[in-house]
């Protein structure tokens, strides 16, 4: 593979007499990974019902190598339950790594297409609050899809310049997490193209970028809160001099220790101006010592560690909720707060407790769609149906993943489904895949009328 000079200079400098090994693995194949969705089903379930061989990926707890050359595990009607996200193993490294709690508020600044997100969206367990950020609206409607495969109703999903966020949420969140918009070095051998596009916009166009990102960031972050910083690139620039920079900018920052693995590097307090030791805390990625792409992380903390605020206090006012809304939610086994749902034109949200307001940011979803208010009656939306475990709701439809109607209900077709239901039984029913759920359906006569979201349908 031809690398531009610069570039091979710059890692001979940083790798030493590692370069030889780290060129080597531009001629060995690239790792491809699935990471499970615990919000949905546990590691150890998930293996009891996995379509195919996977392999630990040993530095996170619920990701693994799977064989991409021989198998699709997006054509599978797991994968259309939001059981998993396919994603570069060393990519999983910077969710796992920020210590996200339940009840905690969350921002990802930089969240399409969602590998990060999703995961953070997970280990919220359905509390608190996922603001999930992406300048570019098209690559936001994609981060919106994967949040609501994957079942995450606690969400805002925004698409905004970092800085405009600052008057919004200053010093409101308890976690935030960069995967920084970089020069993409440390995925040159997974994707060719990222080598052209260096050529156009190196490290030092990106640098500028991050530094101003980072510094929005720590202003949203509340005090004793933890941010991460990461990137997909080996530049010093971009690394551990960006850290470097906002150490200077807000001195309360602290360095924090990563939780470790035998393949990850100590960052390199030597590519940096003032040479400060805590820069080993940080953890370098390198493709010849692990199997995974090119990474940086680094992992800090706002002043002293402070109990955070109580987030879901819910003070809003009871409402009157639609009578064809209450009316299908009676068919639901979850409380849902009357404070929180929120009416707008002839749709039904469901809030997370406590945002501020944000009139004036573009966004394109706040809190969980529940669905539509119609002539008489309330139609499910496809996030709902997602949301729900199916025991949360009364009128279900399971099928077997070998039963040839899961693949005809995600293509949109309509399902004979006698040999499940008696002829008295009608309404809106919960399509599920081996008790996952897939999206609603009308039950009228024996047949099902799909539900499913066209924009979402199975191809091929």
């Amino acid at each position: 593979m031809n690398l531009p000079k610069e570039f091979e200079e710059k890692m001979k400098t940083l790798l030493g007499s590692e370069y030889e090994e780290y060129t080597a693995c531009y001629d060995e194949p690239r790792h491809y990974g699935l990471r499970v969705n615990t919000a949905k089903i546990s590691v150890e379930d998930f293996l009891k019902i996995a379509p195919w061989p996977l392999e630990p990926v040993p530095w996170i707890e619920n990701g693994f190598y799977y064989d991409g050359d021989h198998i699709q595990p997006s054509k599978h009607p797991y994968y259309f339950a939001g059981l998993y996200y396919l994603q570069e193993p060393s990519a999983m490294t910077p969710a796992s790594r920020l210590p996200v709690e339940p009840g905690d508020r969350v921002l990802d600044v930089c969240a399409a297409p969602g590998g990060k997100a999703t995961e953070l969206g997970a280990k919220l367990q359905g509390t608190g609050v996922l603001a999930a950020n992406d300048l570019s609206s098209s690559r936001a409607k994609g981060l919106l899809k994967n949040l609501e495969l994957f079942g995450i109703g606690n969400v805002l999903v925004l698409s905004e310049e970092p800085g405009k966020l600052v008057s919004y949420f200053e010093g409101y969140f308890d976690k935030i997490l960069i995967d920084a918009p970089c020069s993409g070095e440390g995925m040159f051998r997974k994707d060719k193209k990222m080598v052209k596009a260096w050529g156009e916009h190196g490290p030092s166009f990106f640098s500028k970028i991050q530094k101003s990102i980072i510094t929005q960031a720590a202003q949203m972050l509340r005090p004793g809160g933890m941010l991460l910083y990461s990137t997909c690139t080996f530049s010093p620039e971009e690394n551990e001099q960006t850290i470097e920079y906002l150490l200077q900018e807000y001195p309360e920052f602290q360095i924090c220790e990563i939780e470790g693995y035998e393949g990850f590097v100590n960052g390199m307090p030597q590519v940096t101006e003032n040479r400060n030791d805590e820069l080993k805390k940080t953890v370098r990625i390198f493709p010849h010592r692990m199997k995974g792409e090119g990474h940086f992380l680094a992992l800090l903390q706002k002043g002293e560690a402070h109990p955070a605020l109580p987030s879901g206090i819910d003070t809003g006012k009871q409402k009157r909720l639609p009578e064809e809304l209450t009316s299908f939610l009676s068919h639901v086994h979850r409380e849902f707060l009357p404070s929180r749902m929120e009416l707008r034109g002839d749709k039904v949200y469901y809030m997370p407790a406590g945002l501020p307001s944000i009139r004036g940011i573009r966004f394109l979803r706040t809190g969980l769609l529940l669905g539509e208010l119609k002539k008489n009656r309330f139609e499910p939306s496809q996030a709902f149906a997602m949301n729900l475990k199916m025991e949360e709701y009364d009128q279900i439809l399971n099928l077997p993943v070998s039963d040839e109607r899961v693949i005809k209900y995600l293509k949109g077709d309509t399902l004979d489904v006698e040999d499940l239901v008696s002829p008295k039984e009608k309404g809106w029913y919960l399509v599920c895949v081996d008790g996952y759920p897939l999206g609603f359906g009308k039950l009228v006569d024996q047949m099902l009328k799909n539900k499913y979201l066209p924009g979402w349908r199975w191809n091929g």
